[in-house]
C-alpha cells in the first residue's frame, strides 16, 4: 500500500464533539447481546414460555425491522425541522427506547407470549428510531476522507465498549434475571444523559442536498442506488464479511464449551479478552487509515483475521491457551471491521450526493443496517440448523467426532472463506482520499454556484 495524503477538515472535530457524538452509542450498543442472546433463553427458562413461540416473536420483530429502517431513513432524510435531520429522532426516541427497554428486560415475575410480543416489537422499533438517523448524523459530520474514519473510531470504540460492558454487567450477576434487571438499569439510567450530551454538544451538519433536485422520492433512491457502483460493491462485501462474523458469534458459546471444554467462566473470559483486544486496537485503525486507503486498511485486517482464526480448526479439548491467543489477535481485527465500513460508506455516499444532488444518508444507513441484520440472522440461523442437521446435540455431554467437526468448519472454517472472499471485493475498490477529494469538491462547487444565483 502506498502512502496517500488526505485532505483535511477546515474545522477539525474537537474531542469533546466527538465524545458527545459518540455517546448514545454506548447504551445503544448494550442492546446488542441482551437482545440477541439473552432474552429468548430468559423468557423461556424463567418466565416458562415457549421456545418456539418465543424464536417466532423474534422473527416477527426482525420483519418488522425490516420495513421500519429505511421508513425511517428515508423520513429522516427528507423531514427538516428547526432543529434539523436528525436530532430530533434521537430526542423522541430516547424515552421510548428506556421504557421498552424496561417492560422487555425487567418483567414481571408473570408474563404471556402478548407481552413478550408487544415489548420486543415496540424495542425493536424504539430501538430503529433512535439508530438509523443517529448513524446518519455521524457519517455527516466530517467531509474529510480520513476525518470521517477518526469519527467512526470514536462512534464504534462507543459501540465496543457497550458491548462489553453489558456482557461484563450480565456475567457480574450471574445471568438470568438478575444479569438482564442490571443491564436494564444501566440503559436506562444512562441513554438520556448520552442523548443530552449528543443534542446540545455535537452539531448537527448542513443538508448538502441540492436546493433545485427533486424532492426525495424511494423509488429514486432506489434507482440511485442501484447505480451506484462503489455502493454494490460494498454491499456485497458487508453482507458477505457480515455472515462471516455471525457464524462464530452464534457458535461460539457451543464451540469453547463443546470442543475445547471450557466452563461459562472460561469462555466469559475469552470474550472479555477479545473485546479488550478490539477496543485497545482501535486508534492504531483510525492512524493506518490517515496513512493509507482505508479499503485497503480494512482488506488488510480481514486477511490478518482469516490468518488468525484458521488454527482455531485445529484445536481440541484443553486447548484454552491457544485458543486465548486466537481471541486477542481476532479481537485485534475485529474492530477494524466495525470502525472503516461505516467510513466508507460515508464516502459512497458523495458518489450520489455528487450524481443527484440529494444527500440520502439516511436512506443508505438503513439499507446498510438492514443487509447487517439480515445477513446476520441468516448466517447464524444457518449454522445452528446445519449443526442440527449432523447430528450436533448442545445439552449432550460428548459429540462424535462428526458432529465436532462439523461444529470447527462452520465456526471457524468457513468464516475463514468469507473473510477471504471478502479481502477479493474490496482490495480493488474505487474510492480512495484523492476520488473522494474530487467528490466533494463537485459537491462544494455546486453549493457556491447556488449561492451565487439570484
Amino acid at each position: 500500500m502506498s502512502t496517500i495524503s488526505s485532505q483535511r477538515d477546515a474545522r477539525p472535530l474537537s474531542i469533546g464533539v466527538l465524545a458527545a457524538l459518540s455517546a448514545p452509542q454506548v447504551p445503544l450498543a448494550a442492546l446488542y447481546f441482551p437482545v440477541f442472546v439473552y432474552l429468548a433463553p430468559f423468557y423461556a427458562k424463567e418466565r416458562g414460555l415457549d421456545l418456539a413461540a418465543i424464536g417466532a416473536v423474534f422473527v416477527f420483530a426482525r420483519l418488522v425491522d425490516a420495513i421500519s429502517d429505511p421508513l425511517v431513513g428515508w423520513a429522516s432524510d427528507r423531514w427538516r425541522t428547526r432543529f434539523g435531520r436528525r436530532k430530533l429522532w434521537l430526542a423522541l426516541s430516547t424515552p421510548l427506547v428506556c421504557i421498552s427497554v424496561w417492560m422487555a428486560m425487567a418483567p414481571p415475575p408473570e408474563v404471556s407470549l402478548g407481552y413478550v410480543a408487544l415489548w420486543i416489537t415496540a424495542l425493536t422499533l424504539s430501538w430503529t428510531l433512535a439508530l438509523t438517523p443517529y448513524f446518519a448524523w455521524s457519517l455527516e459530520t466530517s467531509t474529510d476522507y480520513s476525518g470521517r474514519a477518526r469519527v467512526s473510531t470514536w462512534r464504534e470504540t462507543g459501540f465496543l465498549l457497550g458491548t462489553f460492558a453489558a456482557a461484563a454487567l450480565y456475567a457480574n450477576y450471574d445471568g438470568g434475571e438478575h444479569g438482564l434487571y442490571a443491564i436494564a438499569v444501566a440503559v436506562v439510567l444512562t441513554m438520556p444523559l448520552c442523548a443530552v450530551a449528543a443534542l446540545l454538544f455535537a452539531p448537527e451538519p448542513k443538508d448538502r442536498s441540492r436546493k433545485t433536485a427533486a424532492p426525495l422520492d424511494w423509488r429514486a433512491g432506489v434507482r440511485a442506488m442501484r447505480a451506484n457502483g462503489p455502493f454494490l460493491r460494498l454491499m456485497a462485501c458487508h453482507a458477505i464479511n457480515s455472515a462471516a462474523n455471525a457464524l462464530p458469534a452464534a457458535l461460539f458459546l457451543l464451540f469453547a464449551t463443546s470442543v475445547l471444554g471450557a466452563g461459562d467462566g472460561g469462555a466469559g473470559l475469552l470474550l472479555t479478552l477479545y473485546f479488550v483486544a478490539a477496543i485497545v486496537a482501535a486508534p492504531f485503525w483510525n492512524w493506518a487509515s490517515r496513512r493509507w486507503s482505508k479499503h485497503r486498511v480494512w482488506a488488510t485486517a480481514l486477511a490478518f483475521n482469516a490468518l488468525a482464526f484458521w488454527p482455531a480448526l485445529t484445536l481440541g479439548d484443553g486447548d484454552l491457551v491457544a485458543f486465548a491467543v486466537i481471541s486477542l489477535l481476532t479481537g485485534l481485527a475485529f474492530s477494524a471491521d466495525v470502525i472503516l465500513p461505516p467510513a466508507i460508506l460515508a464516502d459512497v455516499v458523495d458518489v450520489d450526493t455528487a450524481e443527484t444532488g440529494r444527500q440520502r444518508t439516511g436512506v443508505y444507513m438503513a439499507v446498510w443496517l438492514v443487509v447487517l441484520k439480515a445477513a446476520s440472522a441468516f448466517a447464524a440461523g444457518g449454522g445452528l440448523i446445519a449443526l442440527d442437521l449432523v447430528g450436533f446435540d448442545a445439552t449432550a455431554k460428548e459429540n462424535d467426532a462428526s458432529a465436532l467437526l462439523a461444529l470447527a468448519l462452520l465456526y471457524a472454517g468457513l468464516p475463514v472463506a468469507l473473510k477471504l472472499i471478502s479481502v477479493g471485493l474490496i482490495w480493488t475498490f474505487p474510492l480512495d482520499a484523492a476520488a473522494q477529494l474530487d467528490l466533494r469538491r463537485q459537491i462544494e462547487d455546486r453549493d457556491q454556484r447556488e449561492a451565487a444565483a439570484p
